[in-house]
Parts: C-alpha cells; structure tokens; sequence
C-alpha cells in the first residue's frame, strides 16, 4: 500500500472510530466511551483504536469536535445560505427542532452537548474546557444573528441579545428533556409557539 492510501485509510479508520464515539456518547457519556466498547462495535482491537488517539483524553476531545462538526451540519449549514438576521436565526431554530427530533442515527441519546454539559460542568480540564468553549461559540453565533435582526428592524431595537441567547437556550434544553425523558409527541409544536413568543410570529 502506497503512503499516501495508507494516510487515506488511516483518516477513514480515524473516522469510523469518532462516528461511534459520538453515537456512544449521546446515551452513555463521554466517560463511558470506553476502548475496549469502541474496539467490539468496530470489530478491532483495543490497541488498533488506542493507535488513534493515544489516550482515552483524546478519543473524548476528538469525538467532541467531530459531534460539533456534526451538530453545525445538521443545525448550521441549512440556514448558512440565508442572510444574516431573522430569517436565518429561524431557519436554525427550525433546524435546531428537527436534529432532535430526527437525528438518532448519529446522536441515538439526543443532544449531545446536552449529556456532555451536565458530565462535565463541575469537573476541570481539556475536555471542561472544549465542552464549554464549542457551547460558547454556539451562543456566540445565535447572538450574532440576533444583532443583525435588531439592526435590520426585525427585533425590537432594545433587544438585549444575551438574554433573548439565554432564553433560547433554556428553551432547547426543555425541548431536549421533552423528547428525550418523556417522549412527549407535541414537544415540537409546544417549541415552536414559544419561539414565536421570544421571536415574534413568524411571516
């Protein structure tokens, strides 16, 4: 095998093992993502996964950035190509909603940062700290939207965008719990009318 597919293969291998690590992590936690529960899923051996990463710290880091990469292709990418202000924030909300409702392939226990959020918020450490700083960004980028909406006129101009930030959040985190805990069937309609409470109806 050549160099260069060998590099290739290592990347699709390297990928394959993070894929699972996500959807392992969704329902058992970033600590339960074990090598040798990887190795048996994937048909491998502990030392082959181990080969990866070297340390069960940089399997989690990994599987974290690539549960990001995942969670901005479902949530983020649908609403990329809108332009900035109100329609693309409702366009990620609406987004937001269907990668809970719908996306059990990939995160089989719901929201991901959800379940890393509540494992981690009281420890220190890299992954603390990248758990926190991927949620930052998240927050970061919805206030950025909302700034443009206010700008354009489509929010009220005393919009304070890190409350209206909190309160999305907190309203995603229910959804979350609703679906996840309950399995309630309206827990996207009952999403939806309160985005229109927080956003105004919507067009």
């Amino acid at each position: 095998m050549s160099p260069r597919k060998s590099a290739a293969e290592a990347r699709r291998t390297r990928q394959r093992i993070v894929q699972r690590g996500i959807a392992l992590a969704s329902v058992d936690g970033l600590e339960g993502l074990t090598i040798g529960r990887l190795a048996a899923d994937l048909s491998m051996s502990k030392a082959g996964v181990l080969g990866h990463f070297g340390t069960k710290e940089a399997l989690q880091l990994a599987t974290l950035e690539g549960a990001a990469a995942e969670f901005s292709r479902l949530v983020w990418e649908p609403a990329a190509a809108e332009p900035p202000g109100l329609l693309r924030l409702r366009t990620i909300c609406e987004a937001w909603i269907t990668y809970l409702e719908t996306a059990r392939d990939i995160f089989p226990g719901g929201c991901f940062f959800t379940t890393a959020s509540v494992e981690f918020d009281a420890r220190t450490g890299p992954v603390r700290n990248t758990v926190a700083r991927l949620s930052l960004l998240w927050r970061r980028r919805l206030a950025t939207e909302i700034r443009a909406a206010t700008a354009s006129g489509d929010l009220p101009p005393d919009t304070d965008p890190d409350q209206l930030v909190y309160e999305l959040i907190g309203l995603y985190l229910a959804l979350n719990q609703e679906i996840q805990l309950f399995a309630h069937p309206a827990a996207g309609t009952r999403t939806r009318r309160a985005l229109d409470r927080l956003l105004g109806p919507r067009a």
